[in-house]
């Protein structure tokens, strides 16, 4: 099942929910709907990480999951609170960020509509813009500054400590503790050999691969306080066990990159550099190989698995350029055997959004890298501050690598989108040709401390 879509021909007709899981959803809702603001996105997150998107209540043939419920509860608090109708007084301004999201998911929705030319089309692709529309800019209006969003990261790193364990214990066992929920299967899945543990998610390589990208940000928080330091030595601890026990060479690829990203600080100033040279070897590889750069991708065998698969994936669709190019497409099964298998995040937005939702998609993230990189210059007075952002560039970066190999459906899109949020708020960067020194140092001032 998508998550991101109210209806889905693989997702149950019925509504298919536990009772324990239903009574942790009411407990959640309630502390959503009534703990103090600064507070109230910590259950939001701990419910949606941990319930599995199998658990789903269905109205009317529209498919609400325990995150999908919670984003409609959250938006009865933002509306009650008088947030929405007062959005300064909240803290909030509408920045580049903000807009680019905007327009990706109207752009995804209206291509997916007029190419699919019916009315189910259109509801089933308002359940992506509900999660995207929803997730994010909750998350805008209820983490508002360093406190906030310390907060948030301590309550992921505990998070995948939990989770960490229940993993080790299925690598273990060969038995999901999760499947007691629903929506996970009761035994793991082995291949080659190897136990391939997934926790409370969809897919072990997803499992993994929220931990490996999160591995950058505990490193991070591990700078502002002694009291932080403890967390932030949990996570990490806790990111590198998922990434293992998952046994999947996505996670343990985004993991690298985000080690290797953290290294480069020493040369945070000569960046620009690294990235030409990195543009010039590729295009120099291109000229000189055999077979087209991308070919790279078939080559990465870190575990074993589908990497042809997924150089094959992206050739096709390099291949079928006209196919999608305009409105994307539907049926990727012609393309050739296993392609409607899309295990990469850019040929998914392609086919799903054409090459205009593509490019929208490639333009947030490539904006919350400018935003991060002008916010850490404007910090370079303040070390722990910049090291900061730079473990938060190194997270993103992380998602970039491992979207090659990864598309992200089930639960952990709330942590996705709830991080893209984060940027456009820690940064403080609307548009960078109106970067102030005191606003960037004024959320500066608010970021560092309130780690503690």
């Amino acid at each position: 099942m998508n998550p991101e879509n109210f209806t889905s021909q693989a997702s149950t007709a019925e509504t298919g929910i536990l009772p324990v899981t239903l009574l942790l959803l009411v407990i959640a809702s309630a502390l959503l709907l009534m703990l103090p603001r600064k507070y109230a996105a910590l259950p939001f997150l701990l419910a949606s990480v941990f319930i599995p998107i199998g658990q789903v209540v269905v109205v009317a043939g529209m498919h609400f999951t325990a995150f999908r419920i919670l984003i409609l509860v959250g938006w009865v608090r933002v509306v009650a609170s008088g947030m929405l109708f007062n959005p300064h007084k909240a803290g909030f301004t509408v920045n580049s960020i903000d807009r680019a999201v905007i327009w990706w998911v109207v752009v995804n929705v209206i291509a997916f509509t007029l190419l699919s030319r019916d009315t189910a089309a259109f509801i089933y692709r308002m359940g992506f813009a509900y999660t995207a529309m929803g997730v994010y800019f909750l998350a805008r209006f209820l983490i508002r500054d360093g406190d906030d969003v310390g907060r948030a990261i301590k309550l992921l790193s505990f998070s995948c400590a939990a989770i960490a364990v229940f993993m080790i214990l299925e690598q273990q066992s060969g038995r999901n503790v999760f499947a007691m929920f629903g929506g996970v299967p009761e035994f793991t899945q082995v291949r080659e050999g190897r136990i391939r543990a997934q926790g409370p998610f969809a897919h072990p390589i997803i499992a993994g691969t929220l931990g490996a990208t999160l591995f950058p940000l505990f490193f991070g928080i591990l700078w502002w306080a002694k009291e932080s330091r403890m967390a932030s030595t949990i996570g990490m601890v806790a990111a590198l066990v998922m990434t293992i026990t998952s046994s999947s060479a996505t996670p343990l690829l985004a993991l690298a990159t985000g080690i290797v990203a953290l290294l480069f600080w020493p040369f945070r100033n000569q960046m620009r550099l690294f990235r030409w040279a990195i543009v010039i070897i590729l295009v120099g590889l291109h000229m000189v190989m055999k077979a087209p750069v991308w070919a790279l991708i078939g080559r990465v065998n870190v575990v074993g698995g589908s990497s042809d698969h997924r150089f094959e994936l992206v050739n096709k669709t390099i291949l079928h350029f006209w196919d999608w190019w305009l409105l994307g497409a539907r049926n990727l099964a012609s393309w050739g055997w296993l392609m409607d298998d899309v295990v990469n995040e850019y040929v998914a937005q392609a086919v799903n959004g054409g090459l205009l939702g593509l490019i929208l998609f490639i333009t947030i993230l490539v904006r919350c890298f400018r935003c991060i990189g002008l916010a850490r210059k404007v910090a370079e007075r303040d070390l722990k501050l910049e090291l900061y952002y730079w473990a938060l560039g190194a997270w993103l970066l992380a998602n970039v690598v491992a979207f090659f190999g990864n598309s992200y459906f089930d639960q952990t899109i709330v942590t996705w989108y709830m991080l893209l949020a984060v940027i456009s708020t820690v940064t403080v960067v609307s548009n960078p040709a109106r970067l102030r020194l005191g606003n960037v140092m004024s959320a500066s001032h608010d970021l560092k401390g309130n780690y503690a």
